[in-house]
């Protein structure tokens, strides 16, 4: 969808784009998606095998940011920490395209249906360049 939006000229925004701390807080509650479908598959797919020394959250963030089509992200907190941590991982850009297609492969793997999106493709500044600056 995010493609399609895109090619067909209009803007994304991706709000709880890193599923409202999910990956660190997996009690949580997420009205998308019955409760632990979001943990199984992040354990299926083996995410954190991927990490390379990111937390869960940096991850999920510049996995978000790395969409070639998204126009920004709404991140939200109450916690100020939360807030520069996630305006330091913005800044840092999208993840490396290897790293977006090998975590894509195995949420497709893992039951999820990632978009798929050319690695030649993945941004390298764009969302992340206009999140950071925020």
């Amino acid at each position: 969808m995010i493609s399609k939006a895109a090619q067909a000229g209009a803007g994304t925004i991706i709000r709880g784009g890193v599923a409202r701390g999910a990956p660190t807080d997996w009690q949580r509650t997420n009205t998308m998606l019955p409760g632990t479908t979001m943990q199984d598959r992040w354990e299926r797919a083996r995410l954190d095998e991927l990490l390379d020394g990111l937390s869960r959250i940096e991850f999920t963030l510049r996995f978000t940011l790395s969409h070639p089509g998204l126009s920004t992200t709404i991140v939200g907190t109450r916690n100020p920490k939360h807030l520069r941590d996630n305006r330091e991982f913005a800044r840092k850009g999208p993840l490396p395209s290897e790293v977006v297609a090998e975590a894509k492969r195995r949420l497709s793997q893992a039951g999820s249906t990632p978009e798929a999106v050319p690695a030649s493709s993945v941004r390298a500044g764009g969302a992340a360049q206009a999140t950071a600056q925020a």
